[in-house]
């Protein structure tokens, strides 16, 4: 059925009540993913490594089939298409927790190529990690970085790691030169620069060494911290989840399928506040509605894409919003919203590459705690770890 409200409409894709997601349990046990310790012996000790085996990728690849080879990685498709894969009813490989593995395993990404990274250290504890390529580009300024040589507790393949010149021993005076040279290296190196400052440092909640431009953070290897709220809805025993579309011009994932509300943590407020702000921003949910948002966890990943080392940390809210409460847009970052039954927004995930990347993950964790995914299904404990993947810390 559909509802139609100014530029906001509901669409609820047609189907029965379903209390819980009908996976094949049958799924052989060797296309289950393996999720092991892979270190490499340059950083062995100083991230938390929970890699996928190559034979699990492929695999992986594989399963992505020609049902979704026009749509990975764009966003070249329709609301209709996203409806037709939500009513999917397939009992074959699409139904077990297979699609799920493949959209973990697309946020975690060349791990095998983290020995091509160096620590970046500041005040003898390791913030991020430099790959030797980018690294080039900073000796450069040798009034800001400084290549050390390597120590018992400080090591890489390439026989040094990156600080920051002694001369910067302030917050202040480290985001200062450390901004100055990300406008040096400009779009050409970093590009999405949005002068949006996010906070460096060696686990949430302690001591912030300096800030770094949101779009150099991967370039840093920095850990970076968002805020994900999955914006529910319950009516006649089903559960919906509100699914926004991204803007066609948005300059990052445009047109892909995003959460009700998502956004990252930049310096100097914390994960309510910056909620709250996203909410009235993105949804128009007033704070007397979002002030009722659950935190539920996190989520973790970490993704190698050339100089590019993203460690990553969601904070997951549940917020169960009014049956007459329909969001609107404040931003003009998302183009519609669509109301999903849960079950389908499963299948749209387990089967398509839709939604950006990690909204996938922290969708998946609402499944497990809703009860649509139970420990019946073969492979729920590896698909539970592999949610934190990343160092989450």
């Amino acid at each position: 059925m559909g509802i139609s409200s100014g530029i906001t409409t509901i669409c609820c894709c047609s189907g029965t009540s379903i209390s819980k997601l009908h996976f094949h349990h049958h799924l052989p046990r060797a296309s289950i993913p393996s999720i092991s310790p892979s270190p490499s012996p340059a950083l062995q000790g100083r991230i938390k490594f929970s890699s996928f085996s190559s034979r699990s990728v492929a695999a992986a690849r594989h399963r992505l089939g020609s049902a979704t080879a026009s749509s990975v990685g764009s966003s070249c498709f329709t609301w209709d298409d996203v409806f037709r894969a939500g009513e999917s009813n397939e009992t074959d490989s699409a139904s077990d927790l297979g699609g799920f593995f493949d959209r973990v395993i697309l946020c975690n990404r060349n791990l095998e190529k983290l020995n091509e990274f160096m620590p970046f250290v500041i005040a003898n504890q390791i913030v991020g990690y430099v790959h030797f390529g980018f690294a080039d580009h900073l000796r450069k300024f040798r009034d800001v970085f400084v290549f050390q040589k390597d120590t018992k507790a400080f090591s890489s393949n390439f026989g040094c790691h990156v600080t920051l010149h002694s001369s910067l021993t302030t917050a202040e005076d480290r985001t200062r030169a450390v901004g100055d040279v990300v406008k040096c290296l400009g779009e050409e190196l970093i590009p999405g620069i949005r002068n949006e400052l996010f906070p460096v440092v060696s686990s949430f909640g302690s001591p912030i060494f300096f800030s770094v431009e949101r779009a150099a953070a991967p370039y840093f290897g920095t850990k970076a911290y968002g805020v994900h709220m999955n914006g529910y809805v319950e009516k006649d025993g089903q559960k919906y989840l509100w699914v926004g579309k991204r803007s066609e011009v948005k300059p990052t994932y445009p047109g892909m399928l995003d959460h009700l509300v998502a956004g990252g943590l930049p310096h100097g407020i914390s994960c309510e506040k910056n909620l709250v702000k996203e909410c009235e921003e993105e949804a128009g949910i007033p704070s007397s509605i979002s002030g009722r948002a659950v935190p539920v966890g996190a989520i973790s990943y970490m993704d190698i894409d050339g100089h590019r080392f993203k460690r990553d940390v969601m904070f997951c809210y549940d917020l169960k919003l009014p049956e007459g409460f329909i969001p609107r847009n404040e931003d003009g970052e998302v183009e519609s919203f669509k109301l999903v039954p849960v079950t389908h927004v499963a299948n749209i995930i387990r089967s398509t590459e839709f939604f950006k990347a990690n909204c996938n993950l922290v969708i998946i964790d609402f499944l497990f705690r809703h009860g649509y995914i139970t420990p019946e299904n073969i492979g729920y404990l590896k698909l539970l770890q592999s949610l934190r993947s990343g160092d989450c810390s």
